[in-house]
This record gives C-alpha cells, sequence and structure tokens, in this order.
C-alpha cells in the first residue's frame, strides 16, 4: 500500500511522531488517513476519514466541523459508560456515519494502523445503512464504498 504525505513527519529515530501525520491513500479516492481527527478540514468534507483518535465525544466534535462521508475512530477500549464510543451517536443525530474498531485490532493514534489492521466493532446507524457493521476489517468495508 503506497500513501501520500500531506502534513506531518515521518517517524524520528525513537519511532515516534514528531507531529501527527495527514495523509491520502494512493488509489483509493476520497480516503483520508489522519491520525487524529483535529487534523482534518475543508478538504475532508464528504471523504472518508481514517483516524487514530479516540471515538469520544471531543473527537466527535471535530469531525462534525468538517462532515466526512465515514470517519473511522479506535474505541479506546470502550471505558466507562462507553465513553471510547460515544461520539458515534452524536455523529448519528447529525446523519453522519462513523464506526470505530476494536483496540485490539489497531494503535490507538496511528490511522495507518486504523486502516491496515482495523477490525470494526462499534457501527452507528448511518454507518449501518451504508452496509458497515462489526467484525468487517476497515479496509473491505472501505472498499464498498468507492
Amino acid at each position: 500500500m503506497r500513501y501520500t504525505l500531506v502534513k506531518g513527519k515521518r517517524r524520528g529515530p525513537a519511532g515516534g511522531y514528531a507531529r501527527p501525520m495527514k495523509r491520502r491513500v494512493d488509489g483509493w479516492p476520497g480516503v483520508w488517513l489522519l491520525d487524529s481527527v483535529t487534523e482534518g478540514g475543508p478538504e475532508q468534507t464528504g471523504q472518508v476519514v481514517v483516524t487514530g483518535s479516540h471515538g469520544g465525544v471531543s473527537a466527535a466534535r471535530y469531525a462534525l466541523k468538517y462532515r466526512p462521508l465515514l470517519v473511522v475512530f479506535n474505541d479506546a477500549g470502550v471505558g466507562k459508560d462507553e465513553a471510547g464510543v460515544a461520539g458515534l451517536s452524536i455523529l448519528e443525530k447529525a446523519g453522519l456515519a462513523a464506526v470505530a474498531v476494536a483496540h485490539t485490532s489497531a494503535r490507538i493514534g496511528e490511522a495507518k494502523s486504523t486502516f491496515e489492521e482495523g477490525v470494526i466493532s462499534h457501527a452507528n446507524a448511518p454507518a449501518r445503512r451504508l452496509g458497515l457493521k462489526p467484525e468487517q476489517k476497515v479496509q473491505e468495508a472501505i472498499r464498498m464504498l468507492l
């Protein structure tokens, strides 16, 4: 799989990022990898956005600003009161499709891991209407939308 770096720095010698990365997936039109949902903007409107972010309320607020066709989060272990996926219902109320991958399937904070290894654990109603469902691999689910 090839990616076009749009913003950010490649891994440093210690293995960590100098700043969040924003990439396009070559050969997958309209698919963006954002290590942080905060990196999104107008160019992601109506696009598929795969993030490394948790799916909580604060993350949903950022996605609402640029209204992607689909946004993919990490469930971050779900947590108390389902805080790790609470943003999916907020996006559902706005009519936006959102899913979260199992924290055991992809690294939190790394969109590339979410895209390449993620397995959906939670899907809101708009995402289910698009055919996305738990236990699907992210790449397979997104391929259906293209």
